[in-house]
């Protein structure tokens, strides 16, 4: 009970619906899952491609996050890719937090000497967040909480969002805005006076190959996250792939947590990825760490034999 108690003053009051939030997902394996904030990352690995994501973070608090994403995106020719995603994230045990949200993406790709490309993309979508605060607030906090007087709940908040990528065989640059709408989640509150809005989240993200010998390469990347009133957070990853078929790495979110993750190419269309994050706040005693797990699918629909890998 505590420890549920506290979770959700953390999600209310210092992470998700206050003004200094960070609410755009975060993935460990955040290099495979692009298209969740860039939309000019639609189409980019030449073939229609679906991953399927789920993160369970925190585990051994009661109630702790669970995510679940689906990912699927296509080139429509040599210029223009679509793509879509599905996301349904759930806190909670007893009267569980729950946002789902649904967009989708569109880029137009310029074509440069040296297969160098930059897409500009767009992305369109909508979210939904039910909170049922006043259910739980006398058994799990203290009834006069302000902050558990009143439900949050909002069915239908419209957005739009932005990005570039630029790429080549060898690297990638990325900036983007997903979410260019502050969507008022819940009204004033009378106590605090505050009002819980989407916040603005800029992503600026990139990554290099090098090919150290015949077997081996080494691939660093990183994910910058920037909102207003909020420290940046800031994500470092290195992997090494062996014979084109085994990515192993290390990641580090600053303050925040380290963990490591492993990912097999199973075939020239099938990629299983599996990271473990522990954290490094005040809150790393409080659980055994996070787990993610990830499929990703190309399909060739007759086209011929699908490129693997890609790496980016």
């Amino acid at each position: 009970m505590g420890n549920f108690k506290y979770i959700l003053i953390i999600l209310f009051v210092g992470l998700s619906f206050s003004s200094k939030a960070q609410q755009e997902p975060m993935y460990t394996q955040y290099m495979n899952q692009l298209l969740s904030v860039n939309p000019a990352y639609a189409g980019a690995k030449g073939v229609t491609s679906a991953t399927l994501l789920a993160r369970e973070q925190w585990v051994g608090i009661t109630g702790h996050p669970k995510t679940q994403t689906l990912f699927v995106h296509s080139p429509m020719n040599n210029e223009m890719g679509i793509g879509g995603s599905i996301l349904h994230d759930v806190l909670g045990e007893y009267s569980p937090v729950t946002m789902t949200s649904v967009s989708g993406d569109y880029s137009y790709t310029i074509t440069y000497p040296g297969e160098r490309y930059l897409a500009l993309g767009l992305k369109f979508g909508f979210s939904f967040y039910q909170a049922n605060l006043a259910a739980i607030g006398p058994t799990l906090a203290d009834p006069n909480d302000p902050q558990f007087l009143f439900d949050v709940g909002q069915p239908f908040l419209p957005n739009a969002g932005v990005g570039l990528y630029l790429s080549s065989p060898d690297y990638y640059l990325g900036f983007s805005v997903p979410k260019l709408i502050a969507n008022r989640i819940s009204e004033e509150d009378v106590e605090t006076g505050t009002i819980s809005r989407e916040q603005l989240h800029a992503f600026f993200m990139g990554g290099y190959v090098f090919d150290v010998n015949r077997i081996l390469k080494f691939k660093p990347y990183f994910m910058v996250r920037a909102t207003p009133n909020a420290p940046l957070s800031i994500d470092l990853t290195a992997q090494v792939v062996f014979i084109d078929k085994l990515w192993a790495g290390v990641t580090y979110r600053l303050g925040n947590s380290f963990g490591a993750m492993l990912q097999v190419q199973v075939n020239e269309q099938l990629k299983v990825g599996y990271a473990y994050d522990l954290t490094t706040t005040a809150l790393g005693p409080q659980n055994s760490g996070t787990h993610e797990i990830m499929l990703t699918f190309d399909f060739s629909f007759g086209r011929g034999r699908v490129r693997s890998p890609r790496y980016f």
